[in-house]
């Protein structure tokens, strides 16, 4: 399974080649797709191209898979609902839709518990995994009624990695603590606060470009003085904002973005001791 799974994935690098029944889709990224406006119909027509050519190579399309954030792309979360396109792509090829929330998920959006939720679908499978249990390793997997009839009618499964109460009472307790400390309201209201702060250093920076986000996901493009992307200026700010112990990872098909999702407890202090790392580190190694 492990080996299946990671011949869908781009990210993996090239010695971990893509399967010859799997088709990759260009990023819903606003500067490739012309404008913020465009990014829906520009995903959708990606998606389209790509099952018509497994299509034109005797392939039947069983799923469109998406992480609802895109964190690995650069973080493209914008505009809420452009994905509606892509899903009835696939559905009327007769494949499923696969929301993978593992880092988008469990309030991190702030404004939903879902990402896909945002986006106003109802996927047909969702796969959750770490934040589940806080770290404590538990993931999950949630499907229509109707698709997992048909998997046990046709195939025999059985494993021995199912979920153990120790693992369930740690995702009980994170459920407990979302609700019971509105973690999606403090995602939300922190997230805007933090996204603020960095759009206040691009003022100051012309090495940061663009900042996207939503809650306490956000991303920042690290870009030369062209405004082309720089992702050694990106890892040498990764490496001096961990030697003033803040932790970021650089993210994005050239590594030149900035993933920044920090845990849902944030506050708006933490937010601002945040930023005050980033200015004094890009003021360190002499970004201008």
């Amino acid at each position: 399974i492990s080996h299946a799974v990671a011949a869908m994935s781009p990210s993996l690098g090239q010695h971990v080649p893509l399967g010859a029944d799997v088709r990759t889709v260009a990023a819903p990224d606003p500067a490739v797709a012309g404008s913020v406006e465009q990014v829906g119909g520009f995903f959708e027509e990606q998606v389209r191209n790509a099952i018509a050519d497994m299509k034109r190579h005797g392939i039947r399309p069983a799923a469109l898979l998406v992480d609802t954030i895109f964190s690995s792309d650069g973080v493209f979360g914008e505009p809420a609902g452009f994905l509606e396109g892509a899903a009835a792509a696939i559905r009327e090829a007769g494949g499923l839709f696969i929301a993978d929330e593992v880092q988008a998920g469990f309030g991190r959006m702030g404004s939903h518990m879902w990402g896909f939720q945002r986006h106003g679908l109802v996927p047909d499978l969702v796969t959750m995994g770490k934040p589940m249990g806080n770290g404590y390793p538990i993931a999950g997997v949630v499907a229509r009624a109707e698709v997992l009839e048909r998997f046990a009618r046709e195939a025999r499964y059985f494993n021995t990695f199912g979920g153990n109460p120790v693992a369930c009472a740690a995702a009980m307790a994170v459920l407990d603590i979302l609700r019971d400390e509105d973690l999606l309201a403090n995602a939300l209201n922190v997230g805007r606060h933090m996204k603020a702060g960095f759009e206040a250093l691009g003022q100051k920076y012309r090495a940061i470009g663009g900042v996207r986000g939503q809650g306490l996901f956000v991303g920042v493009d690290i870009v030369d003085a062209e405004g082309h992307p720089d992702p050694k200026l990106a890892g040498d700010l990764v490496n001096e904002l961990r030697r003033r112990r803040v932790l970021i990872s650089a993210s994005g098909p050239l590594g030149n973005v900035l993933k920044i999702r920090p845990p849902l407890p944030f506050s708006t202090a933490d937010a601002d001791e945040l930023t005050q790392c980033c200015d004094l580190a890009l003021a360190h190694i002499g970004a201008a």
